[in-house]
């Protein structure tokens, strides 16, 4: 068993609920989405990955090993099309395991034999150049209530960009929490693009956001601060 990965490094996790913590983190190359947004376009197709096996990788993982790192992180790309791979490679370590994933094949996340944290990109129409498919959003539906059933402990990330609207980000809002089995077991990390100087009017539509989401879950902003410390 092999797959395409791009990179296997340590780095404090500069997104969502973990973020502060030292983590291992591995990126695989090939991703089933093109977000306009994305800040690792590299990552987006696999045959930019090196094709390593199970064991290569946690050998990887291990010369990297810190006392201060619990959780290896994987992420891409679209860490969940490679679940049997990311299976193997947990059954190596007594560490937290953490998926950051787009949350659009729930069948492979369910794949997945060892989960303790998702980070689940909830996608908006203006992260895609063109029409938006609506089965993304049906399909990150499935993901959530599939982790919510297996008490996983899940956490959304909403990117916006200047060019998010009020609008349309309160109807994706309004329809997540009405599929969603379990609203209490959710919390809604806003996530502003980054670079932060794109924006112009940032404070004021942080609030505007943050209230609409604050009708219905719990709500933290969190801009990328790994990109403020300019490390990986």
């Amino acid at each position: 068993m092999k797959a395409p990965i791009i990179e296997i490094f340590s780095s404090f996790q500069g997104e969502g609920l973990l973020i502060g913590e030292r983590q291992i983190f591995v990126r695989f190359a090939g991703c089933n989405l093109n977000c306009n947004y994305c800040d690792t376009n590299e990552s987006k197709s696999e045959k930019a990955g090196r094709l390593m096996t199970p064991g290569e990788v946690s050998e990887e993982i291990n010369k990297l090993l810190t006392p201060d790192c619990k959780t290896i992180s994987f992420t891409g790309g679209e860490p969940s099309l490679y679940p049997d791979f990311i299976s193997e490679v947990s059954k190596n370590f007594n560490l937290n395991i953490m998926l950051e994933t787009n949350g659009t094949l729930p069948e492979n996340i369910d794949l997945i034999e060892k989960l303790d944290i998702v980070s689940l990109d909830i996608k908006l129409p203006e992260h895609f150049d063109g029409k938006f498919d609506e089965s993304i959003f049906i399909n990150e539906i499935k993901s959530l209530n599939l982790l919510i059933a297996k008490s996983i402990n899940v956490y959304c990330k909403v990117v916006i960009l200047p060019s998010t609207k009020i609008k349309s980000f309160k109807e994706v809002v309004e329809k997540l929490s009405e599929s969603i089995s379990n609203k209490s077991n959710i919390k809604i990390i806003i996530q502003p693009s980054s670079p932060l100087g794109d924006w112009r009017d940032i404070n004021f539509r942080l609030f505007s956001f943050s209230e609409i989401v604050g009708q219905y879950f719990e709500v933290s902003t969190i801009p990328q601060i790994h990109k403020i410390l300019d490390i990986e």
